[in-house]
């Protein structure tokens, strides 16, 4: 077992059991706020091209309005609760438990949604599909307010595909290239107090 698996697994279980009580309470609240289940979950491919459900906390209603999996910061499907949780990443604890089952890892490439990955080159996919996916990363960080950014484009879908997705991916790439324990220290440092 290496040291980024063995470090994913001891503290995802610490951070069950003491954030345990506060993805509760957070659950409950989507769940008055949404008037549905105030857990999401939402397939994604995972490491070797395995699927696998990513669990977050709902922050946003059902509308048959939208299709789109891109999100902006103005969305009206976002509820008032979910806004405080996505800007404070609350809604992302219950990841904990994809990084314990072994799902994702607390670094590494965002997990995508089915047909995103699978339009990239064979030998940029198998590269980004031979680690598991992240919580956080090089490319999340740089892109926290991507909703924010989106929201002040014409066309959010043809920015998202053409401009950050591309660039994602290349600050993905070099992340696998360049990785290093220290530095995911550093990233997970950088996502908590940044």
């Amino acid at each position: 077992m290496s040291w980024k698996r063995l470090f994913d697994i001891v503290f995802a279980a610490v951070g069950l059991v003491t954030f345990g009580w506060l993805i509760l309470i957070c659950w409950l609240v989507a769940t008055a706020d949404t008037c549905s289940n105030g857990l999401f979950a939402q397939v994604r491919v995972g490491r070797h091209g395995r699927l696998f459900r990513v669990f977050k906390i709902k922050t946003m209603r059902s509308s048959s309005n939208y299709s789109t999996t891109i999100t902006l910061s103005c969305d009206p499907r976002i509820t008032k609760s979910g806004s405080f949780l996505r800007r404070s990443k609350l809604d992302e604890l219950p990841q904990l438990w994809n990084v314990l089952v072994g799902d994702m890892s607390f670094v590494g490439p965002r997990p995508d949604v089915p047909g995103y990955a699978d339009r990239l080159d064979i030998n940029v996919q198998t590269i980004l599909l031979s680690v598991r996916p992240g919580i956080t990363g090089p490319a999340s960080l740089a892109y926290r307010n991507e909703e924010s950014i989106l929201a002040t484009q014409v066309d959010p879908k043809a920015y998202n595909d053409e401009i950050i997705y591309p660039n994602k991916v290349i600050m993905n790439l070099e992340y696998i290239k360049n990785w290093s324990f220290s530095k995911d220290l550093t990233y997970i440092i950088k996502t908590i107090f940044g």
